[in-house]
């Protein structure tokens, strides 16, 4: 099972730092918060993109993808009525598919909540259309650049719109597009009905990324959540992808999150 980790875990330490820290802990692969680089991706040169693709090589990680798309971004909105927000949206989106080609990633994880939930007097239904505009409208991008852009169902935490895996998957279907595939997290999942095991097992067929974390905003192993059914679920359906290590409470430290939670799912498989 490939391991990774989300580089924003590392907060403010350099690159080459971070880089060489998480593949000490047994790390091989690191996903990529676009805003750690700069907060608009037009604005990553092409000499800035070659430099971290390079640090990253040199720690020896290979980059997964991109997630966070469109966090501390502005005019961009997956569900908005507006059309030119979709369309201004959907160019980006296929900036950050080059921004992930060109860093040597292959996922774009759509999560960003607060530029995804329902606007006033927008229906879920109607929010799926919108959403769905969006991403047809970067598909040619995605297809140009061999990048996958996978949907994140987020629990009522985060917010109103893709709660659940099986909305996601509605929405992956209405693109139908082999580059739109599903991202599963287990935090999110955790606010599901329907047991965690079961929500793999039933969209077996769509996932393309993975997701470790536990609802009280901390790695693997450091919350309720026993990951050892998820990893042998993952091995049964013979998940190929990356199982990627993203927090939101910084409080235990950068080392402790880091070398934890991969030592957890490390015990976990074995």
């Amino acid at each position: 099972m490939k391991f990774a980790i989300c580089n924003e875990t590392f907060q403010d330490w350099p690159f080459d730092k971070a880089f060489a820290f998480a593949r000490q802990c047994g790390y091989t692969g690191i996903e990529f918060a676009p805003f750690t680089i700069n907060k608009n991706a037009y604005d990553i040169s092409v000499e800035r993109r070659r430099e971290v693709r390079r640090q990253a090589e040199d720690a020896g990680l290979e980059v997964v993808g991109l997630h966070w798309l469109l966090a501390f971004t502005e005019g961009y909105y997956l569900t908005s009525p507006e059309a030119d927000v979709r369309r201004r949206t959907s160019d980006y989106l296929g900036e950050l598919a080059r921004l992930c080609r060109d860093l040597g990633g292959k996922v774009l994880v759509l999560g960003s909540p607060k530029q995804r939930n329902l606007l006033p007097g927008v229906t879920h239904d109607q929010a799926l259309e919108y959403a769905a505009d969006v991403l047809r409208g970067v598909m040619p991008t995605l297809e140009d650049c061999g990048v996958v852009l996978a949907p994140e169902p987020l629990g009522p935490q985060e917010g109103d719109f893709l709660r659940t895996a099986e909305l996601a998957v509605r929405l992956i279907e209405m693109v139908g597009s082999p580059h739109c595939r599903l991202h599963l997290d287990v935090k999110a999942m955790s606010s599901e009905q329907k047991p965690i095991v079961d929500i793999i097992r039933d969209n077996a067929s769509w996932i393309e990324h993975f997701h470790a974390n536990d609802p009280n905003m901390r790695g693997p192993g450091m919350g309720e959540v026993d990951f050892r059914p998820i990893l042998a679920t993952l091995q049964e359906i013979n998940y190929q992808g990356w199982v990627s290590v993203e927090v939101f409470d910084y409080a235990p430290g950068v080392e402790t999150l880091a070398r934890d939670s991969i030592e957890y799912m490390q015990r976990c498989l074995a």
